[in-house]
């Protein structure tokens, strides 16, 4: 899963998708392109299925 990805579906703000996550927006700079593993599950599951976790990408 892109973390370009992930921060549109959340509205297009950094802020937004670290706030779903209850982490720090810098956590969320610091993943680069993809997001890691654990995080694109706990991303799947509270989108219910929105996004969809890439094991093979991660």
């Amino acid at each position: 899963m892109k973390t370009e990805d992930a921060i549109k579906h959340f509205g297009g703000k950094k802020i937004e998708l670290a706030r779903a996550l209850k982490i720090s927006p810098s956590a969320v700079t610091m993943w680069g392109e993809e997001i890691p593993l654990l995080r694109q599950y706990q991303l799947e599951r509270i989108t219910d299925g929105a996004l969809k976790a890439d094991p093979i990408a991660a």
